[in-house]
């Protein structure tokens, strides 16, 4: 091959190695932090939460972080997000810095099924939807303080907060014919831990239920011969069960599966269910007999099985709360 082949080949590869030595370059790592002001309106019906804080990037290379999408946001004409400067800030080392304190709307997803007793990851999703996970990857800012100080949420317990880097990856070619594979993005998240405090279940819930199906168990301490007194508690028992668990499930939205307090509450209606059944099985076998000593027989058995139906509903009660 003479030299001017060999110069129109290489002239001819010089594309192809331009585009092969670009694609295994090292992608951009940015380094990524949030600082969380505050959260308010969080609303378990709506699935939403409001959320203000402060995000950073700090980054050596080309690529942009700050050209972000919040994955999770919703009502996106309402957000508002404040750069810290114009163009990024060249700091030592040779890093680039750039941030912003944003305030928006987002979305999670509240899984219930152990109301009153749940815990829940309230997370903020970024995104960078101009370079892919090849040119561009977040990762998390060595930073302890994820949160200030005197933040609350009121009517929850804060458990912590933590931040992780991951990607996504879209199985699709968005339409065109070259990104046949799909492509991934690097997403970046944060994510804060909250419960409901447990005096909300024992103070606000439980402790209701426990007094009506205390006054339920009493028609077993009733004498047998007064029938009516005897029937009219655990009647009474079950329309105030009814309406305590209307109280609560009002404040729910509506689900496809039985929450824990759900399950308490079927559990209760058993319990009253298996006292009216005694109280009226008592009275009709009394009045078949007919005898007065039949009475105090009754009345002795009933008294223990009072005590007897209130263990198991309580043991009932601990075994949903361990397993349920």
């Amino acid at each position: 091959m003479t030299p001017c082949s060999r110069f129109f080949v290489l002239f001819c590869l010089l594309p192809c190695l331009a585009r092969l030595a670009g694609a295994q370059s090292d992608p951009t790592l940015a380094r990524t932090g949030m600082y969380l002001m505050n959260i308010y309106d969080l609303n378990v019906t709506e699935y939403t939460f409001y959320a203000d804080f402060y995000l950073w990037f700090k980054w050596q290379g080309e690529a942009d972080p700050m050209q972000i999408e919040f994955v999770n946001a919703v009502e996106k004409w309402a957000f508002t997000s404040s750069p810290f400067h114009e163009e990024a800030v060249e700091k030592s080392g040779g890093y680039r810095y750039n941030g912003m304190r944003a305030e928006g709307r987002f979305y999670h997803s509240f899984d219930l099924r152990r109301f009153p007793l749940d815990q829940h990851e309230l997370d903020i999703r970024i995104e960078n939807v101009e370079h892919p996970l090849e040119e561009l990857r977040y990762i998390s800012d060595d930073t302890q303080a994820l949160f200030r100080m005197d933040f609350v949420i009121p009517g929850w317990r804060i458990l912590g907060a933590q931040i992780e880097a991951h990607s996504n990856f879209y199985d699709t070619d968005f339409g065109e014919p070259d990104e046949v594979d799909g492509s991934s993005f690097s997403n970046f998240t944060y994510k804060l831990r909250i419960a409901r405090p447990l005096s909300y279940f024992l103070l606000k819930l439980l402790l209701p239920l426990l007094v009506v199906l205390a006054a339920s168990v009493g028609a077993l301490f009733i004498h047998p011969a007064y029938m009516d007194a005897r029937i009219s508690l655990p009647i009474g028992g079950l329309l105030s069960c009814v309406f305590l668990q209307q109280s609560y499930s009002s404040a729910l939205p509506d689900v496809g599966y039985m929450v824990l307090m759900d399950k308490i509450y079927l559990l209760s209606y058993l319990f009253i269910a298996t006292i009216m059944l005694r109280v009226i099985w008592a009275g009709n076998a009394r009045k078949r007999r007919k005898e007065v000593t039949d009475a105090e027989g009754f009345a002795s058995k009933d008294r223990r099985l009072g005590m007897l139906f209130m263990l198991l509903f309580l043991l009932g009660t601990g075994a949903l709360l361990w397993w349920g």
